[in-house]
């Protein structure tokens, strides 16, 4: 391990000895522990940082039209369309279902 120097307040101090002895530990391994959870979480704040830039450089291509997002079938309008769309398909189905229902 490294011998470090580190200026703390007097309640951050008064905080960390009364932590250390309700868990019967050191204030220097609280100290450790609280330093690595810090470094964890910067670590996934820096990925999820990373993930909405590119989710906004996403949008951005879809407004300037670079991208044009397409259903299975390729249709582009499924956003506009949907509720035609969704009646064609319950409609469809409702059909064969009582086809089959009366059979």
């Amino acid at each position: 391990m490294i011998r470090t120097m580190v200026q703390l307040t007097e309640e951050q101090m008064k905080a960390l000895k009364e932590l250390a002895m309700a868990r019967k530990t050191s204030v220097a391994k609280l100290v450790r522990e609280s330093v690595a959870q810090y470094v964890v979480a910067t670590v996934k704040d820096a990925d999820r940082e990373e993930k909405r830039r590119r989710a906004l450089e996403f949008i951005q291509q879809i407004k300037t039209g670079e991208i044009r997002s397409r259903d299975i079938e390729g249709k582009t309008d499924v956003a506009r369309n949907h509720d035609k769309y969704l009646a064609e398909i319950y409609g469809t189905w409702k059909k064969s279902s009582l086809y089959l229902f009366l059979k």
